[in-house]
C-alpha cells in the first residue's frame, strides 16, 4: 500500500514538473506539508521525492529543500537541450512541412520495428536558422501509434519534445546516432543556401522514449561552416 502510495506522489509531483505547475527554480512545498496535504508519512514523501532526484526532476538544497531542475538527457553526442546553446546563439525554426501522414523512409539510417511499420508513419520537416542564416535540415519520422492527436497540433514553445513531455507524459530516455560528411544535393543545398556539393554533416539519430512503441527517427543535415553544432540539441 506504502509503494501505491509514494508512486502516486510521485506522478502528481512529475505531471505538475512536465506541465510547467512547477517550473525549474522551484521549491517543492516541504515534505511537511506534503505528509498534511496528502495525510501520508515521511517516510512515503522521502520515497517519492528519492525518484524524482535519481530521474533528475529536482535536486535537493541543503536546509533549502527540494528544488525543480533543468532537466539534461545525456543522449551521447547529443541531449536533449535547446537547439540555441548548439550553435549558442538565438536561433528560429522554420516549419516547412507540420506533421502529417507520409510512408515511412527508405534513407533513414535506423530501421523502424515490424510493429512501428505496420502503424501510419508521421513526419515533420524543420530548417533551423540563426539569423538570416539557415543552418540545419531536418526530417523526423514517427509510428502514430502513441500520437494520434497529434496532427493539426501546435507545439509547445516550437518544441516536439516539449509537446511530448507536457501534452503527453512521454519522456526521451536515450539514442542511438550515426554521423557521416556527404555533399550537400540539390534541395538541402536549396533550403541551406549553400552550393550543391558543399560538404555537410549528415546526422542520423533514433531517440528512446519512455513508450516502446514509440521513437523519433530524425535525419538531420548541417552547415557548420559558420556556426559548430556542439552537444546539445532537440527536436
Amino acid at each position: 500500500m506504502k509503494r501505491t502510495r509514494y508512486k502516486e506522489i510521485e506522478t502528481l509531483l512529475k505531471v505538475k514538473i512536465q506541465h510547467g505547475v512547477l517550473k525549474v527554480g522551484d521549491y517543492l512545498p516541504s515534505e511537511n506539508e506534503l505528509c498534511t496535504n496528502f495525510s501520508i508519512t515521511r517516510t512515503t514523501v522521502r520515497k517519492a521525492l528519492d525518484n524524482l532526484l535519481k530521474e533528475g526532476y529536482i535536486e535537493k538544497k541543503h536546509g533549502k529543500g527540494s528544488l525543480v531542475k533543468e532537466r539534461r538527457h545525456s543522449l551521447g553526442l547529443l541531449n536533449v537541450k535547446g537547439f540555441s546553446e548548439a550553435v549558442g546563439m538565438n536561433v528560429n525554426t522554420i516549419f516547412l512541412q507540420e506533421p502529417a501522414k507520409r510512408e515511412w523512409s527508405t534513407t533513414t539510417s535506423f530501421r523502424p520495428s515490424e510493429n512501428e511499420l505496420k502503424a501510419n508513419s508521421l513526419h515533420f520537416e524543420q530548417l533551423r536558422c540563426v539569423g538570416d542564416d539557415p543552418v540545419m535540415l531536418e526530417n523526423n519520422w514517427f509510428a502514430d501509434l502513441e500520437l494520434k492527436n497529434i496532427i493539426g497540433q501546435e507545439f509547445v514553445e516550437g518544441s516536439f519534445f516539449k509537446t511530448l513531455s507536457q501534452k503527453y507524459l512521454i519522456e526521451v530516455t536515450g539514442s542511438e546516432q550515426e554521423l557521416r560528411a556527404e555533399y550537400a544535393d540539390e534541395r538541402t543545398a536549396g533550403y541551406l543556401k549553400i552550393e550543391p556539393g558543399t560538404p555537410i554533416l549528415h546526422i542520423s539519430v533514433k531517440f528512446h522514449t519512455n513508450k516502446s512503441n514509440l521513437n523519433i527517427y530524425s535525419e538531420l543535415y548541417c552547415n557548420t561552416m559558420k556556426y559548430p553544432i556542439g552537444n546539445s540539441y532537440h527536436l
